[in-house]
C-alpha cells in the first residue's frame, strides 16, 4: 500500500468522526483507534499543548487512568523534545534516545519502539501524535507519511473542535501572551518602537480535507502554471547580457518551478485527500523540517529557495496575494519577515517603517545594506520569532543591544521611552547644527560629507548640513532590480541626484557588486561557490572583465554631468592598472560624446578607493593620476586582519583603534603629503566620535559617514584642538602599549570631549 493511500483510508475515517456530534473527547478516541488499527500499532496517543503544558489527551495502549494526567513541558522526554524542534522521531529502542523519561502511570514499559511527528497549527506545535509497539523495529517511511499526513488533519480539528483552550488552538502558548524578549543579531543599530506587521500575512488554510480530490489536482495545476509563467516572464525581462546570459536569471528559482519531485509530492498528498492548499503546506512543512537538519549553508540557501516558491505557489492557489506594503502601514511599524529582498524593503512607506525583525539574514545581505542607508534599524537572526510575537503586538526594538521585547510590561515601556526620548533629544541637538560649518577649536575647517545609496537619502543633505554625498553607492540601484538597469535609467537617476545635491559635490562609486553583494543577472560560472566571496570576483574587478557594464555606467554619469563636475570614484583598485584601465572606459565614452556633439560634464575628477592594502605599497606610481583618495575602512579592517565582517564571530573582533589599524592609515596619510590629492575616509570608522578623534589626530580632514553620524561628528569637531590630539597621537603611534582605545577614551574624558 502506498503512503497516499495508507493516509486516504485513515483520512476517510477521520473525516466521519470530524463530521459526528461526538463531543471532543470521544472524536480524540475515536481517532486514537482509527489511527492504531490502520498502522496496526499496540499503542496510540495524542498530546495536546494546554495552559503551555503537553498533555496526554487520548491514548490507545496505554493506561487509560493517565489521560489527563500525564503532562509534560516543551522540550521535556520524548514528546515534548518533538514539539520543541518540530520534528519526527522514528526510533527502534525509545529508552536509547537520551531525551527519553519514563512515566510509570502510563504503563509504557512493555514498549520498545516509538515514532511521533509534531501536530503544527500556524508554523507552531500545539501538540504530538505518536505510536508505540512492543517489538523493536523503526516504523516504515509510508506509515511516517501517514501519521504526518494524520497530524495535519488533527491540527485542523484541534482549532476548530475547541479541543483545546483557545488561546493554544490559535497556536499561542502562554510565551505569545506575556511580555518576551527575543535575541538576535544587530545587523542595522538603533531604537525603535512600533506594532508588528507580518511581511507576509499569513494564508489562512480554511479546509484540510478535500471533497473532491480531481477538482483540487486540477486547482494545483493551475496554479503550477501561473508560478512557472510568473518566473519565466521575470527571467525574460532582462535588459542586458548577450549569448542567452539573461536565461541565468532566477535559474535556481526554475529548476525547482519545473521539479517533477516537488510537484509529484503535492500531487501525492493530494492523493491522500488533502485539499491543495493543504497539500502544499504539507509538502512545505517537511521541507521545514529537512531544513532544521541541514549544516550544508548552501543546500539550506537552496531549500529556502525552494520555501520561497512554496509560499508563492500556496499564494496563487489560494487567492490570498500581496504583502503587508500593498496593503499599506497604518501607523509606527516594526516589520516581521523570515527573509526580505531590498526591493521588497523599499516598498513600505519609510514614514512608518520604523525597524524590522528577521528569522534569517546576515550583515552582508542586500536589505540589510538598503536597510542601512535608510536609517532602518535591523535585527536579524531571531529564533522562534514566528512562535512569540503576534500581529499587532507592541515591540521595543533596541538593535544597539541586539534584543526587541515583545509585549512590554508598563516599566519596561517607560524606560525604553525615556532612553528614547533622550536619544530623540541628542538628534534634536545635532540637527541645530545643521547650518553651523565645522571648525576646530584651533579654527580648522573639517569636511563633514554624508554617504548614500537612494534618490531620496539625497534629502539629508539639506537636514544635516553635510558639506555634500564623499560616497553615492550606484550598486543600490543594481541590487533592487530584477535585471541589470539600462543606461537611461541610470542616466535619470544620476541627474536626479546632482540636481537634488544643488551646488555640493556628489562623489559617484562605480557599480560595487558580486561577492557578497551578488545580483542573479551578473553571476560569473563558479563565483557563487566562491569560499571568500568579499575578495573574491567583485567591484572593478568584474567591471573591467564584464566591460559593457562599465561602458554603459560611464556613459550615464558622463550624460548625467553633463554641463557641470563629475566626481567618479573606482573601487577595490588592487594595482594601479586598473585605475588606468576604468579611466580609459570614460575617456572613450567622453570622446565618444563630444563625436556626437553632446554637452560634457565641464570638470571630472577621477578618485580611487584604497581599500586593499596592496594599493598602499604602489601609492607613489598613482597619486599623480589621482584627484581623491578615500580610504574605505569597512573592507580594508577585514583584508588587514583576514577577518570576515560577515561572520558573526569575527564581526567585532578586530578594533578600528588597533595600533595595526592606526599605524596603516598613518603610513597612508604619510605617503599623500605633498600630492595635490584630497584624502578622506569613507565608512563606519569615521561616523563613531572616539574614531574621528583618532583620524583628525593623524590628519585626515575629510571624512564621509552615514548622515545619522554627520550631527555628531560637527559636534566633535568643534571640540578638539588639533595640535593636542596630533602631539598625543604621535606619542601613542610611536609606543602603542597595551590599549589603544583606553588611553584615547582617556583623553577625551579628561577634556570633556563625550564619545559614543
Amino acid at each position: 500500500m502506498t503512503a497516499a493511500a495508507s493516509a486516504r483510508q485513515i483520512l476517510t475515517r477521520l473525516h466521519e468522526v470530524m463530521a459526528s456530534r461526538m463531543h471532543a473527547q470521544g472524536k480524540l478516541d475515536q481517532v486514537v483507534d482509527i489511527i492504531g488499527q490502520n498502522l496496526d500499532s499496540e499503542v496510540c496517543s495524542i498530546y495536546l499543548l494546554r495552559d503551555g503544558m503537553l498533555e496526554l489527551f487520548a491514548t490507545r495502549g496505554l493506561n487509560q487512568s493517565a489521560v489527563h494526567v500525564t503532562r509534560m513541558a516543551i522540550g521535556e522526554g520524548l514528546t515534548g523534545t518533538i514539539a520543541e524542534n518540530i520534528e519526527t522521531l522514528n526510533l527502534a529502542e525509545a529508552k536509547a534516545h537520551p531525551d527519553f523519561q519514563y512515566r510509570p502511570e502510563t504503563g509504557e514499559e512493555k514498549f520498545h519502539s516509538f515514532a511521533g511527528v509534531p501536530i503544527v497549527y500556524r508554523e507552531r506545535a500545539v501538540g504530538v501524535l505518536s505510536v508505540q509497539h512492543v517489538d523493536p523495529r523503526r516504523y516504515e517511511d509510508i506509515e511516517i507519511e501517514a501519521l504526518q499526513t494524520t497530524a495535519m488533519v488533527l491540527s485542523e480539528m484541534i482549532a476548530n473542535a475547541e479541543l483545546v483552550d483557545e488561546e493554544d488552538a490559535r497556536g499561542l502558548s502562554e510565551g505569545q501572551t506575556g511580555m518576551q524578549t527575543l535575541q538576535g543579531l544587530a545587523l542595522v543599530k538603533g531604537l525603535a518602537i512600533g506594532q508588528a506587521v507580518f511581511h507576509q500575512p499569513r494564508v489562512t488554510i480554511n479546509q484540510v480535507m478535500a471533497d473532491d480530490v480531481e477538482a483540487e489536482r486540477q486547482r494545483v495545476y493551475r496554479a503550477f502554471d501561473r508560478m512557472r509563467e510568473q518566473i519565466d516572464n521575470m527571467a525574460s525581462q532582462a535588459e542586458f547580457g548577450v549569448g542567452g546570459e539573461h536565461e541565468e536569471v532566477l535559474q535556481t528559482y526554475k529548476m525547482f518551478a519545473y521539479d517533477e519531485g516537488w510537484s509529484r509530492r503535492i500531487n501525492e498528498a493530494i492523493d491522500s485527500g488533502l485539499t491543495a492548499e493543504a497539500a502544499i503546506e504539507r509538502v512545505q512543512q517537511r521541507t521545514r523540517m529537512r531544513m532544521r537538519e541541514i549544516d550544508d549553508p548552501l543546500l539550506a540557501d537552496r531549500m529556502h529557495d525552494l520555501e520561497d516558491l512554496s509560499n508563492r505557489l500556496l499564494r496563487i492557489v489560494s487567492g490570498q496575494l500581496g504583502t503587508a506594503a500593498s496593503m499599506g502601514l497604518r501607523g509606527d511599524t516594526i516589520l516581521i519577515a523570515r527573509n526580505l529582498g531590498p526591493a521588497e524593503l523599499l516598498e513600505y512607506d519609510r514614514r512608518r517603517l520604523k525597524g524590522v525583525i528577521l528569522e534569517e539574514g546576515s550583515l552582508t545581505a542586500h536589505v540589510v545594506i538598503v536597510a542601512r542607508a535608510m536609517g532602518v534599524p535591523v535585527l536579524g537572526r531571531a529564533r522562534g520569532l514566528r512562535g512569540i510575537v503576534r500581529e499587532g503586538d507592541e515591540i521595543l526594538l533596541d538593535a544597539d543591544h541586539s534584543i526587541a521585547t515583545v509585549r512590554p510590561s508598563q516599566q519596561i515601556l517607560d524606560g525604553f521611552a525615556e532612553r528614547f526620548a533622550k536619544s530623540r533629544q541628542k538628534q534634536a541637538a545635532y540637527a541645530e547644527l545643521r547650518d553651523v560649518e565645522p571648525f576646530t577649536r584651533c579654527g580648522t575647517r573639517i569636511q563633514v560629507m554624508m554617504n548614500a545609496g537612494l534618490r531620496d537619502d539625497i534629502s539629508a543633505l539639506a537636514m544635516t548640513g553635510a558639506d555634500g554625498v564623499g560616497l553615492f553607492r550606484t550598486e543600490f540601484q543594481f541590487l533592487v532590480s530584477a535585471t541589470l538597469p539600462q543606461r537611461e535609467r541610470q542616466t535619470r537617476l544620476y541627474r536626479e541626484v546632482m540636481d537634488a545635491a544643488g551646488s555640493k559635490p556628489v562623489v559617484f562609486r562605480t557599480v560595487d557588486i558580486g561577492g557578497d553583494k551578488a545580483v542573479p543577472y551578473l553571476r560569473d560560472e563558479g563565483s557563487e561557490f566562491e569560499e571568500n566571496p568579499a575578495m573574491g570576483w567583485r567591484a572593478l574587478r568584474m567591471a573591467l572583465e564584464r566591460d559593457g557594464l562599465l561602458k554603459v555606467q560611464a556613459r550615464a554619469l558622463l550624460e548625467a554631468a553633463s554641463g557641470r563636475a563629475l566626481h567618479v570614484m573606482f573601487p577595490m583598485v588592487s594595482e594601479p592598472w586598473e585605475f588606468d584601465a576604468a579611466k580609459a572606459v570614460f575617456d572613450e565614452q567622453l570622446a565618444f560624446m563630444k563625436k556626437r556633439k553632446k554637452i560634457p560634464p565641464d570638470a571630472i575628477h577621477f578618485g580611487a578607493m584604497l581599500e586593499v592594502p596592496a594599493l598602499a605599497e604602489v601609492l607613489d606610481d598613482l597619486l599623480p593620476r589621482l584627484d581623491f583618495l578615500s580610504v574605505g575602512t569597512n573592507d580594508l579592517t577585514q583584508f588587514l586582519f583576514a577577518a570576515d565582517r560577515a561572520n558573526p564571530k569575527l564581526a567585532e573582533r578586530y578594533d578600528w583603534l588597533s595600533p595595526a589599524i592606526m599605524r596603516f592609515l598613518a603610513r597612508v596619510i604619510y605617503s599623500t603629503a605633498g600630492h595635490e590629492v584630497s584624502l578622506s575616509v569613507c565608512g563606519e570608522m569615521g561616523g563613531r566620535r572616539l574614531e574621528a578623534l583618532a583620524l583628525l589626530g593623524m590628519g585626515i580632514r575629510k571624512l564621509s559617514i552615514t548622515p545619522a553620524s554627520v550631527g555628531p561628528i560637527k559636534e566633535l569637531v568643534r571640540k578638539v584642538d588639533l595640535e593636542e590630539i596630533s602631539d598625543a597621537m604621535k606619542q601613542w603611534l610611536a609606543e602603542p602599549g597595551v590599549d589603544f582605545r583606553a588611553r584615547l577614551q582617556s583623553w577625551a574624558d579628561e577634556r570633556g570631549i563625550e564619545t559614543d
